[in-house]
């Protein structure tokens, strides 16, 4: 396994949708072993392919202790909202309160090529919609009116509460 760099907002291949996976074999599943270290050597919840240059539907989420690796990943079914901080490796330093649906459903492939469906709520289902957003070349912050949305970690919103690092940073 190898810690790879991951790509900042500057980089136009996180603006570019990715390809589907066809091939399911040794090289997919050395980059999936990859990508999981990366994410938690940043550290972060949730990393998607082209944030370190490859661009193919390949995304990891840990949460609690529970990885979830996604092959080719859709959303089929979203309800409700929610609108809470989030961050993303990409965009180091700075999280901004983003509304997302409350509950996902996912249909994704496994590192073998076996699909499966995968629900999430709040933190996973917010996880879950970034790192397909970022499989599309779309990124939380377009979903801002302004990029002076964007808070500081560690600073106040504009009501005045504090932004902490644990603020989904690292999505």
């Amino acid at each position: 396994m190898a810690i790879r760099r991951i790509l900042t907002l500057e980089e136009p291949v996180l603006r570019e949708r990715t390809r589907k996976v066809t091939t399911f074999d040794v090289s997919l599943h050395r980059l999936l072993d990859d990508m999981l270290e990366t994410m938690r050597d940043a550290p972060g919840i949730g990393l998607a392919a082209n944030q370190v240059g490859i661009g193919l539907q390949i995304a990891v989420i840990e949460i609690d202790g529970v990885l979830t690796e996604l092959i080719n990943p859709q959303i089929v079914r979203r309800s409700g909202e929610d609108i809470d901080w989030e961050g993303c490796l990409s965009i180091p330093g700075f999280v901004a309160e983003v509304a997302r649906s409350l509950k996902v459903t996912v249909k994704a492939r496994d590192r073998h090529g076996k699909e499966f469906r995968i629900k999430g709520e709040e933190l996973l289902a917010r996880a879950l919609q970034h790192e397909i957003d970022h499989l599309n070349g779309v990124l939380y912050v377009d979903y801002l009116e302004s990029l002076e949305e964007l808070v500081r970690v560690g600073e106040s919103d504009s009501a005045g509460d504090d932004v902490r690092e644990g603020a989904v940073a690292g999505i």
